[in-house]
């Protein structure tokens, strides 16, 4: 935290409204506070908050089991009460900015959403992020703010992630089952056996357990960004952050990060549809992208356009690459569907390549 220049902090739903009652100071005072003193140390925040569903629900009697409109309609009327809410605790302006998945996952939107928080920190302001809970749909939505706030991270070009938890980290077996479970202090790779050691949520308000930390955490740590995982609700863990020293679980950032544009491939973008080809290529961006065309394909998946983002992937399953694509998913089954016709020939001779190189991820074999 010392060496930090840029962090994002997240805060879930029991931190907001504890109690499901409106939004309280309880918890809120000490996170403010850090904020506030990071700010005077020249390291500049983002805030990505949840609780506007948590902070709403007050407003609607009788709703112990709300329809998806009534969620929507807590999540409108509580966004305003939480916004209101942090900016009473600080002397300095605030910005709020609204996110779905689709604005995230639409690559002209993600750059505008870059701009957009630049602007605002080079100005002094907060931004304060959430997911648009009153618009969003299954399909568009990150579902988790863990998730989102790792995203917001990399779009941010942060160095530091906080994720404020009901627990002070990664323990190796459930600390509210098991009187002997030992806080691990520092991960140095996200393993299937750290997922492992994931257990359910144990808060009754918000949405994301252990599971999407890790998620968040890898996320992020593939961006060059170090991700702590803290208890919320203690005071202290705030004062041992600013103090340089670790009171939680650490998920140090990668020596070598991915580039902003195939992180964001990776980790931000979802495949609209699937391209199967013949062989297992993939040791290389441009083994795939030389060897991808409308014979080597034999199946196309989805539908999509010019400039969605596809998986590619061998036909025994394996998942190759994401990649931007310069087809259509029609134009490709035509050509797909095609034996070495002219026609076809002379299509993939004007459009050039299905994918281009700077446009492709390469994911981990597995």
């Amino acid at each position: 935290m010392k060496q930090s220049k840029r962090v994002v902090i997240k805060i879930g739903s029991a931190l907001i409204a504890p109690e499901q009652d409106g939004c309280r100071s309880r918890y809120l005072l000490s996170i403010a506070q850090f904020i506030v003193r990071c700010r005077a140390r020249g390291i500049e925040v983002i805030l990505v908050s949840s609780g506007s569903v948590a902070a709403g629900s007050h407003l609607f009697p009788n709703a112990d089991k709300p329809t998806i409109a009534v969620k929507k309609a807590m999540a409108a009327a509580g966004q305003t009460e939480m916004m209101a809410t942090w900016d009473r605790f600080f002397d300095f302006p605030s910005a709020q900015i609204l996110l779905t998945h689709g604005d995230l996952r639409d690559r002209e939107r993600y750059t505008s959403i870059r701009e957009t928080i630049f602007t605002l920190l080079d100005h002094g302001i907060l931004p304060i992020i959430n997911e648009n809970d009153t618009v969003t749909t299954d399909d568009l939505k990150v579902g988790d703010n863990d998730n989102l706030s790792a995203m917001v991270a990399g779009a941010a070009d942060a160095d530091g992630l906080i994720i404020c938890s009901d627990v002070s980290g990664l323990y190796n077996k459930n600390p509210n089952l098991h009187a002997d479970a030992e806080l691990i202090s520092e991960v140095t790779e996200i393993t299937e056996e750290i997922y492992d050691m994931a257990g359910c949520p144990t808060s009754k308000v918000g949405t994301g357990g252990m599971k999407t930390k890790i998620e968040a955490a890898e996320k992020a740590t593939s961006h060059g960004i170090d991700t702590y995982i803290v208890n919320g609700f203690e005071e202290t863990t705030f004062e041992l952050l600013l103090a340089g020293k670790n009171p939680g679980t650490v998920f140090t950032a990668y020596d070598k990060p991915m580039q902003e544009a195939v992180h964001w491939m990776t980790h931000t973008a979802s495949e609209q549809g699937e391209l199967v080809v013949e062989s297992d290529y993939g040791e290389s961006e441009d083994q795939i992208v030389g060897q991808l065309s409308g014979d080597e394909i034999t199946e196309v998946k989805g539908e999509f356009s010019v400039g969605d983002t596809v998986l590619v992937r061998s036909k025994d399953g394996k998942r190759l690459a994401k990649a931007t694509t310069n087809y259509s998913s029609c134009l490709l089954n035509f050509l797909t569907e095609q034996e070495e016709s002219p026609i076809s020939e002379k299509i993939q001779d004007s459009i050039g390549p299905v994918i281009s190189e700077q446009d492709i991820a390469l994911l981990e074999k597995s």
